[in-house]
């Protein structure tokens, strides 16, 4: 994979002018089509994504392997599925008729994810429980959810990133750093899901046709 191909992949937050301005689209585009411009681009990203070399050098660097393998869609399929399974139970207690439709419509496949025992049989420290609870209760039970599936799907995406990049950080630094670099620097929320269950997930996607 071509570096223009693998930046192309970053969020373009992290080319922000000081201040918050974010550079014209155009501009961007520009610099990703030539080599300087992509060793300025290259420079403009955190200290702890550099250290595995971008620049362009024989063979494939460790982001150039995960961007083919993981790139920008899989990578948000695959941070949505772990957001998924990280409520499962929540997802099993729900009975009532009207948001067990509407979570089947919205979670597709993802769906049976949550529902899967294998995968992750759902026990958790309580305290975690609880706070996961209050969220889902509240995005729920709110009117809206029949009609804008944004904030659920927001609240999968942010816990998905979380529990990858807490796995990955001591089995693959460059895949937690490549999952900052694709969606961006946020503070991360408390992981749960168990280290198994997140790899057979990531094992999944990484082997998706």
């Amino acid at each position: 994979m071509s570096l223009r191909a693998l930046l192309s992949d970053v969020d373009p937050a992290w080319y922000a002018r000081e201040g918050g301005q974010r550079f014209d689209p155009q501009l961007l585009a520009a610099a990703r089509a030539s080599p300087l411009g992509q060793r300025l681009l290259v420079r403009a990203l955190p200290a702890a994504a550099t250290s595995v070399p971008l620049a362009p050098r024989p063979g494939a660097s460790a982001y150039a392997t995960l961007a083919k393998r993981l790139p920008r869609g899989r990578l948000a399929a695959l941070v949505r599925d772990l957001g998924i399974l990280a409520f499962a139970p929540m997802i099993r207690a729900e009975v009532r008729r009207e948001p067990v439709r509407r979570l089947r419509g919205l979670l597709g496949t993802g769906y049976l994810l949550a529902l899967d025992a294998t995968v992750w049989d759902g026990r958790m420290a309580r305290d975690a429980h609880a706070r996961l609870q209050q969220e889902w209760q509240a995005l729920i039970d709110d009117p809206a959810f029949l009609v804008d599936p944004v904030p659920l799907g927001a609240l999968f995406d942010r816990q998905g990133r979380s529990e990858l990049r807490a796995w990955a950080t001591g089995r693959s630094p460059a895949l937690a750093e490549w999952t900052r670099l694709v969606h961006g620097d946020e503070a991360p929320r408390a992981a749960h899901l168990p280290e198994k269950a997140v790899l057979r997930v990531v094992t999944h996607h990484e082997n998706s046709d």
